[in-house]
């Protein structure tokens, strides 16, 4: 593709919507309805007086009348699920009046209205984040999931990682290890490995897990998608999103307690409200401390999360919020089990090791602390009827302070597991500065939705770690093992004392520079375009070793990447059927390397990911069937790869940038509301991943980061919405997961996990004053693992019971 002719393109278009002239002589209104706590008003019907005609608000709770004649006029806002408002206007000729209404009622209301009505609960209409403007999810080309706060509350999600599992597509790879690098939870999305990077659209990773007590949605958006969110802190996959609570206008809030298996202990809070009488400075905070046991010998998870923010209005056209997250988290270890990467399998399956897997080979007073601070302050001011600005700073720390343990099966036999520790201490920190700008225009049946933006990053890390030491070797078919109650926090304190391995002491800053601009271009009412730029200098400032006291060679580097994006959706019936394609552009930069020969260059170009996908989405029965069906194809370009060359009879190991990858398959998505209080939400996806051009150990094979190739979820719920048993309901489903290569290699041979099916069930009963409820998970008590390269086994058959008390 020619860039520089895209880009051109672009602009041109840009500048000439802005030329577009419309002059008729009537007046037109037009408007947006949004609930207090910012959410869109679907469905609302909007009349003026003394007309008989009326319109009603789309997905986003926008709406438009053209052909008024001028004159003053009293627009009338009525729905079935809000109360009824008004205001006076005036129409002029030849001119657009805009009409915006917050209605007084808040989310926890319209939640027992849904109740009542029987609706969809678990179907979001459209999304203002996942292209950085308000899109409803017919218009948006790209495919994506939104997980929401219904479908967390009905399943009693304590664990971030079982909230994702209503993903198509998404496979948890990789559990939590509370290190910096590589260590948080990690997932497989279209073929590639991805990680929770962001919190309200901005940097916000954590060393630990995230809390899902403040969390409002869930957005997993597919595909490389950095032409929007950079390629720093996203996957040629896709990237998750979380989107927290926002302050609501009105007073209440939920206290609840959670207990169940394995000693599970678990407190939340949610207030909100005004702090003052005219209701422009809101408040919310929300908290949780949440500890439980292992499943195996020994092992918790103890934390402590608070997230207050605050809102003020300060005027009709600024608001301000601000947010902050507070996590403190302390945990051993998880039992992870490292495959040997030197020799062929003996064992080619968990199965055929026959371990014990209730088996920790840990101590509880080996722990690891991984706090971590989201603090984020957003500025919004309507600069006029079009125009609107967004700043935003936001600052992510986490930190690592604790001993990380592992197993690994490193000799000639399976049964020898060498117990490996390090005590990690590091801190991460992401400044980001934000500044959008988006216009909105309507000229009859055309509009343009601009978003220009500039983004500032800047990343450090300060690492001060012990050395991995070999604590000792453990017999994993041994069950009295000697060994095996020896390791403690003063046993390995004193083996890593007297080691005189290197300890890791450095610190290293990248900064990037970007510039985006987005247009969504919309012809007759039913065909839009949206086209996509971004150029990002990426400026590493190498690594300083703290021992040497100089920067580390090839570690401070430049590179720029440009990313294109393009979208196009035909909506055959309008709000209800739509065809879409679009090609995606992630990269992601590589460090240069020192070669073997000079005449040789160790410079790279960035990894580039280019995705061409196209599909269909509905919304059909006035929302009651949700349909999203798409097939993708992705292909990376510029892996680099050792190669072998022969210069004079000796062999060279050189590096080079000729690598490719291609990741294709289909996914589809439904979600349906066929009778009043019976909500399903269901999936299935299927990736063909393969190393095209790699090493000769891993050539035309799929990578163990890919996943398994097939994934199937389902989740379905009845509630009754009248009667004396009004809130009571059931919700039964699970996750189908394909066997999973998580080794895979010549070298090696395969290791299979093999497939698996969860089933996970709960009932509820809810009212207007409090909630109860119970959700068993893994009915079946399925034995089954996570990892790449690694064995982790999870959590066997568990309950958990809760009661909430609304205030």
């Amino acid at each position: 593709m020619n860039i520089k002719r895209l880009f051109v393109t672009v602009c041109c278009v840009f500048l000439c919507t802005g030329s577009w002239l419309y002059a008729q002589e009537s007046g037109s209104l037009r408007g947006k309805i949004v609930t207090s706590d910012g959410k869109p008003a679907a469905g609302v019907t909007v009349m003026l007086s003394g007309k008989t005609r009326a319109t009603a608000t789309n997905e986003m709770g926008e709406y438009k009348m053209n052909g008024i004649k001028p004159g003053d006029y009293v627009i009338m806002i009525s729905s079935v699920e809000l109360k009824p408002a008004e205001k006076n206007i005036t129409i002029r000729q030849g001119e657009t009046t805009d009409c915006d209404f917050v209605l007084t009622e808040n989310e926890a209301y319209l939640e027992e209205v849904v109740i009542a009505a029987g609706k969809n609960k678990f179907n979001a209409k459209g999304s203002p984040t996942v292209a950085k403007m308000p899109l409803s999810r017919l218009e948006n080309p790209q495919v994506y999931t939104t997980i929401t706060r219904a479908l967390l509350r009905e399943q009693l999600t304590t664990d971030f990682g079982n909230a994702l599992r209503n993903t198509p597509g998404l496979y948890k790879i990789q559990g939590n290890r509370g290190i910096n690098t590589d260590g948080a939870s990690y997932y497989s999305l279209r073929g590639f490995r991805t990680e929770v990077s962001m919190v309200d659209g901005v940097p916000g990773q954590t060393n630990g897990e995230y809390d899902p007590a403040s969390i409002e949605r869930i957005e997993v958006l597919k595909g490389p998608s950095a032409t929007l969110f950079g390629g720093a802190l996203t996957s040629f996959g896709g990237l998750v999103n979380i989107i927290t609570k926002r302050p609501l206008d009105t007073l209440g809030g939920e206290i609840a307690y959670s207990t169940g298996s394995f000693n599970l202990n678990r407190v939340t809070a949610d207030i909100y409200g005004p702090l003052n009488k005219d209701k422009n400075v809101l408040f919310r905070l929300n908290a949780a401390y949440h500890h439980q046991l292992s499943f195996q010998d020994a092992g918790f998870r103890k934390t402590m999360f608070i997230a207050p923010s605050l809102e003020l209005r300060a005027s009709e056209r600024l608001r301000i919020n601000l947010n902050a997250d507070f996590y403190n988290g302390e945990a051993t270890s998880p039992a992870v089990i490292f495959l040997n990467r030197t020799r062929q399998f003996v064992a080619h399956t968990p199965a055929e090791l026959n371990f014990d897997w209730s088996r920790s080979y840990t101590s509880n007073d080996l722990t690891i602390k991984t706090p971590t601070v989201n603090v984020r302050a957003v500025g919004t001011y309507r600069i006029s009827d079009n125009w609107t600005s967004q700043t935003i700073i936001s600052n992510n720390t986490r930190k690592t302070d604790g001993y990380y343990q592992y197993q690994f099966i490193r000799k000639a036999t399976d049964d020898s597991l060498e117990r490996n520790v390090s005590y990690q201490n590091t801190v991460n920190t992401a400044l980001d500065v934000q500044q959008n700008f988006t216009h909105d225009i309507k000229m009859g049946q055309f509009r343009s939705r601009l978003l220009v933006g500039l983004d500032y990053l800047r990343l450090k890390v300060n690492n001060d770690n012990s050395p991995y030491i070999v604590f000792d070797f453990v017999n994993g078919l041994l069950k009295n093992d000697p060994n095996y109650t020896k390791i403690s926090r003063a046993a390995v304190d004193q083996k890593i004392a007297a080691s005189t391995a290197a300890a890791t002491r450095n610190h290293s800053t990248t900064q990037i520079y970007s510039a985006y601009a987005a247009d969504v271009l919309t012809f007759m009412d039913q065909l839009s375009l949206l086209l996509s730029l971004r150029v990002d200098r990426f400026d590493s400032k190498g690594t300083l070793n703290h021992a040497t006291n100089t920067v580390i060679a090839n570690s401070d580097y430049q590179q720029t990447a440009v990313s294109p994006k393009v979208g196009l959706v035909y909506e055959i019936v309008k709000d209800q059927v739509a065809v879409f394609g679009n090609y995606m552009n992630g990269f992601s930069n590589v460090a240069p390397v020192t070669q073997p020969l000079p005449d040789i260059s160790g410079t790279f170009k960035p990894q580039q990911a280019n995705q061409f996908e196209g599909g269909v989405k509905a919304a059909l029965f006035g929302n009651r069937l949700n349909v999203t069906a798409s097939y993708y194809d992705i292909k990376v370009d510029n892996i680099t790869r050792v190669d072998v060359i022969e210069r004079e009879g000796v062999n060279y190991n050189v590096t080079v940038q000729d690598g490719t990858q291609t990741s294709k398959g289909y996914e589809l998505e439904v979600i349906a509301n066929p009778v009043s209080g019976l909500n399903i939400i269901a999936g299935y996806a299927h990736n063909d991943s393969k190393l095209t051009k790699t090493t000769a150990a891993l050539q035309g094979r799929r990578p163990a980061a890919a996943g398994p190739a097939d994934l199937a979820n389902c989740w379905i719920s009845y509630s009754l919405f009248k009667g004396k048993l009004r809130g009571l309901g059931i919700g039964v489903g699970g996750n189908y997961n394909g066997k999973h290569l998580t080794a895979n290699s010549a070298a090696t041979g395969v290791f299979t996990f093999p497939s698996y099916t969860l089933l996970n069930a709960t009932a509820f009963y809810e009212t207007k004053w409090y909630r109860l409820g119970i959700k068993f998970d893994n009915l079946t008590d399925e034995q089954y693992f996570i990892g790449q390269g690694v064995m982790s086994v999870q959590m066997p058959a568990n309950v958990i019971a809760n009661i909430a008390i609304k205030l």
